[in-house]
């Protein structure tokens, strides 16, 4: 079997998938910069049984991964978990049709309907850019006041990320929140990430321990990764006084601070469903 493997840049994720892929007889895997890679969109030159995307840039991620599908090659994830995934309100909207908890949101256009939306949703409420990872550029509005300072900035910022207003109830995590890690049909593994900040990414500084897969926190990110389209996925989880309730789903997951901590082989997890993918 031949395997591609998209990327930015190998960072330690990359590179354990590489090796597994690599101790695995009769597997094949090819790097593709996404840096230096050409498509020509009227031939196919790529002689791939299936394709793993893990680019950092969004928009690399989607567009090759289109060119890959209409090639007619399996790709992990696919052209719909990334495109779902990799914008905030398609993600809620996936989860809403879906059934599942998730906090309370709001979508607003501009400075004024947003002003409108916080006051309705209440403060202290967070505001995020439709697109971003990370944790990066998320505030907590305590107030009318710090709404319509942040408000003001992205309207002058101006650029298409903050001119659509994505605006969520704050939840209190007091202290944590949990990361599960679906592969395929299966909740494979979990982590609690703490930090006294309300951010609680591991980027961020977050701690992470192990969180135990107990059978609503599997059922809940199962149906969450197959709201969004299945595949490899992290799920992004609060622990509410009402039960489990969704926050993100994410579709490059990052897991070098998760085999570790849970005693899981996610790599080799992640491997055996590509190469499953890759013989269908």
């Amino acid at each position: 079997m031949r395997v591609g493997l998209i990327h930015s840049i190998i960072r330690k994720e990359e590179k354990l998938l590489l090796d597994e892929f690599r101790s695995r007889p009769g597997v094949e895997v090819v790097p593709i910069d996404d840096r230096e890679i050409v498509f020509n969109l009227h031939r196919n030159d790529f002689s791939f049984d299936v394709v793993i995307e893990r680019c950092v840039n969004h928009s690399r991620a989607i567009h090759a991964i289109k060119v890959f599908e209409d090639f007619g090659i399996p790709t992990v994830n696919t052209y719909q978990v990334a495109e779902t995934c990799g914008s905030k309100f398609l993600t809620t909207q996936a989860i809403i049709k879906a059934g599942i908890r998730t906090p309370r949101c709001y979508l607003a256009f501009t400075p004024e309907s947003a002003l409108a939306a916080m006051n309705e949703l209440g403060y202290p409420c967070v505001i995020k850019p439709n697109t971003g990872s990370w944790g990066r550029l998320l505030s907590k509005v305590n107030d009318r006041d710090a709404a319509e300072a942040i408000l003001e900035h992205k309207e002058i910022l101006g650029s298409y990320h903050h001119s659509i207003f994505y605006i969520q109830e704050y939840v209190d995590k007091r202290g944590r929140d949990i990361r599960s890690f679906v592969v395929g049909d299966s909740c494979i593994c979990a982590i609690y990430r703490q930090s006294e900040h309300w951010i609680t990414n591991t980027a961020r500084g977050g701690k992470a321990s192990n969180c135990p897969v107990t059978d609503e926190l599997h059922d809940i990110s199962v149906r969450a990764a197959k709201a969004v389209g299945g595949g490899v996925v992290a799920i992004d989880v609060f622990e509410t006084s009402e039960g489990l309730s969704i926050n993100e789903v994410n579709y490059t997951m990052e897991f070098r601070n998760s085999i570790d901590t849970t005693g899981v082989n996610i790599p080799a997890k992640v491997v055996g469903y590509v190469l499953e993918v890759g013989r269908r």
